[in-house]
């Protein structure tokens, strides 16, 4: 599933340990949308264990709708403003979009349908995900990943978007209640049915979706193709279990709040919250400030050094790790989702890694260091990469 592979343009990839990936102009993904913006270069990889091309950028719409409480907070964005950053999306290359069922109380999913029948996009042209796991009403069934929940929060779903079916199922979080196996055999009766294409996780431990993986196996159910976590420069806590785990089983990655709720934009500072932006309102995820300034004083010189931003260079960086499929990005405006997408220009070279790393290295914790040092005895031994 790993492996070195080149664009259709010839150039070597720049992450040759990644997933493999087709690098393609916008107009070679169908007769959707099209446009004469500058064409970006962006990326298509393989979808874990599958043949699903999707874009190495994600288009995220947690911003669509909302009118009060969090989804205020972090949206509000109307009709014919969400319109406007899904063409801007598809211009740049992106075919890959992400909701849920919580976002905005459905309103999410709702404009995101509306969007793709308003600016007349192929279905087929795009690769839709969305997810199931929040309190959708009142009742004890109305959350989890039940059958129950999970059936009927697929057929929510759909109508919402308008669609047919859903490429990318999530389960948005671990329910402690239902056992992993009823979650999986009722995305797997979805799959049989042809409401769903593929199936993924979000927010789960290393241990939960090894054994999703074992018992989806063991029973030949629909294998899980993805994780959807957080993991930026100033959040790199997945290292420690989660992406050797993905690396082994040949899970895809897509990640979450990239920036860090907009720590890593560029607005923050020496341990300042501004009072502009989303963190003003909505502090999350957490961020160590000492951490987390050091990263971005660090960040400003290479993003000086290359004529780009801060947000860029975070980005850029999470393009650059192997183990990463898919970013998603948001945004409120055209001009934040433009400057987001063209991170994808941005290179690093191997000192610029080095830098980052080493301002931003996790500290070793146990078992990974007796792990590391026991692991030397036969280090000679193991095939070299490259």
């Amino acid at each position: 599933m790993r492996g070195s592979c080149k664009d259709l343009r010839g150039s070597a990839s720049r992450d040759p340990a990644g997933p493999p990936y087709l690098c393609l102009t916008p107009a070679a993904l169908g007769p959707g949308v099209t446009s004469d913006k500058k064409e970006y270069p962006m990326r298509y990889r393989t979808l874990g264990p599958s043949g699903l091309l999707v874009s190495e950028l994600c288009l995220g719409t947690m911003t669509f709708g909302g009118s009060g409480g969090m989804w205020g907070q972090i949206g509000q964005l109307q009709q014919d403003e969400a319109d406007a950053l899904v063409k801007a999306a598809v211009d740049a290359g992106i075919n890959f979009i992400d909701t849920a069922n919580v976002y905005a109380g459905g309103e999410s999913e709702r404009i995101l349908g509306q969007s793709i029948r308003n600016l007349g996009i192929p279905r087929d042209d795009l690769v839709i995900a969305t997810k199931v796991l929040g309190v959708m009403g009142e009742g004890p069934n109305a959350r989890g990943a039940s059958r129950a929940h999970i059936m009927a929060e697929a057929k929510a779903s759909l109508a919402r978007l308008q669609m047919d079916h859903i490429d990318l199922y999530q389960i948005h979080g671990f329910d402690p209640l239902t056992p992993i196996t009823e979650t999986l055999e009722a995305l797997d009766t979805l799959v049989r049915q042809g409401h769903v294409r593929y199936i993924g996780l979000s927010n789960w431990a290393a241990w939960q979706i090894v054994k999703a993986v074992g018992i989806a196996e063991a029973r030949k159910l629909a294998p899980i193709l993805s994780l959807q976590a957080y993991y930026t420069l100033v959040g790199r806590d997945l290292e420690r279990e989660i992406v050797p785990m993905l690396q082994s089983e040949g899970i895809g990655l897509m990640v979450w709040s990239p920036l860090a709720g907009g720590f890593l934009s560029g607005k923050y500072s020496d341990g300042t919250s501004s009072n502009e932006g989303r963190r003003a309102s909505f502090d999350f995820p957490p961020v160590d400030l000492e951490r987390g300034d050091a990263a971005i004083a660090v960040m400003r010189e290479i993003a000086a050094a290359k004529g780009c931003t801060v947000a860029q260079v975070a980005l850029a960086w999470l393009l650059h790790q192997p183990v990463v499929t898919s970013v998603i990005v948001g945004a409120k405006r055209i001009d934040q989702l433009q400057d987001n997408i063209r991170s994808t220009e941005v290179t690093l070279d191997a000192e610029d890694l080095a830098a980052l790393d080493a301002v931003t290295r996790l500290p070793a914790e146990y078992p990974g260091w007796m792990l590391e040092r026991q692991s030397q005895y036969r280090a000679s031994h193991l095939p070299q990469k490259g």
